[in-house]
């Protein structure tokens, strides 16, 4: 069995533009009081579509280990 994967955002680089938000299928990212982007790791599926929309760079796809 492979190691669940997540999302991560370094909120102190995060610029709260939504699309992140946009691109997720699972809806497991929002943007908390217009200042940063957060992961609910147990919606997300690790896919990476918010990672590569993030005009910022700053969310990363992790491993569970």
């Amino acid at each position: 069995m492979s190691p669940k994967k997540y999302a991560s955002v370094d909120r102190s680089r995060c610029a709260s533009c939504g699309e992140c938000t946009r691109v997720c299928p699972k809806g497991a990212i929002n943007v908390f009081y217009g200042c940063f982007a957060a992961v609910n790791i147990e919606n997300c599926i690790g896919c990476g579509k918010c990672a590569r929309a993030c005009p910022a760079g700053c969310i990363k796809v992790n491993s569970f280990r």
